[in-house]
């Protein structure tokens, strides 16, 4: 297994959705800047008051520092998510998906599960190879997805067998994973009683179809301008909660199912 190289801060920042590191930034300046010193001012004594007039002064270079290094983040954050929209969006067949480099593969799976509802958390971005890639979060439980972006190279039943050992030490729900090809007869059997969930490269591909097809989710400043109720409403097949979604061609709104495309419920708006 491949060495993952330790997260920074930055790493960290770059990881969220990037007005939460533009917001962290703002924190980390005002924290920094002036924070301290109020603390300092509040904690008694004539030197430690003394000291806090000047303090702010002194460590405005780090607080501006911070904030830089926040925004950078972030600024990362949003050119990776347009990156992985556009790396999902013009795949087109088996080969496209074959020819990307093991980073490109991991972010378009990650974009794939994204589109379904799951919160995605990228811990795999830092190597070529090495265990849990992403984790999939969504309605409490939480999913391992490892990325096997082998072009010749079949999927062999130790992978499934080290993702079945992960999944036990993190107590997670289930796992994935995810190839770009197919997988060996004996990963196939030993995953056949497991909570876990093979995607080979064909299945993939459908699943990316089907993302690309779907109707995007509508955001709640765009639901109230046109007078939409936001209240979640049940799936009349499924039960499920539904979401707000347009029509990508006629921007029409409508309630559709969050399971889509294993659920095709709708509602009008």
């Amino acid at each position: 297994m491949g060495r993952r190289r330790r997260e920074s801060g930055m790493d960290v920042v770059a990881s969220l959705p990037w007005p939460m590191g533009v917001a962290i930034g703002i924190l980390a300046y005002l924290g920094i800047r002036y924070g301290i010193g109020h603390y300092l001012a509040g904690a008694g004594g004539p030197i430690l008051r003394a000291m806090s007039s000047q303090f702010g002064e002194s460590i405005a270079p780090l607080a501006w520092m911070a904030l830089a290094m926040c925004w950078i983040a972030a600024a990362a954050s949003f050119f990776r998510s347009r990156k992985r929209r556009h790396l999902l969006e013009v795949q087109s067949d088996i080969h496209s998906i074959k020819a990307m480099s093991w980073r490109e593969f991991e972010m378009l799976v990650g974009e794939a599960y994204r589109r379904q509802g799951y919160l995605v958390e990228e811990t795999g971005l830092g190597g070529a190879d090495g265990g849990i890639d992403l984790i999939l979060r969504r309605d409490g439980r939480s999913e391992l997805v490892q990325c096997k972006q082998w072009r010749s190279r079949q999927v062999s039943v130790s992978v499934v067998r080290e993702m079945w050992g992960l999944v036990s030490h993190h107590k997670a729900a289930g796992a994935k994973i995810v190839c770009a090809g197919v997988f060996t007869p004996d990963a196939a059997a030993f995953a056949a009683d497991k909570p876990i969930e093979l995607v080979t490269g064909e299945s993939l591909l459908a699943l990316i179809r089907s993302v690309q097809a779907a109707p995007q989710p509508v955001s709640p400043a765009a639901s109230e301008t046109s007078g939409a109720s936001a209240a979640p409403r049940p799936c009349p097949k499924c039960g499920e909660s539904m979401v707000m979604r347009a029509n990508r061609r006629t921007g029409e709104q409508f309630w559709g199912c969050r399971s889509y495309p294993h659920c095709r419920g709708t509602l009008p708006a």
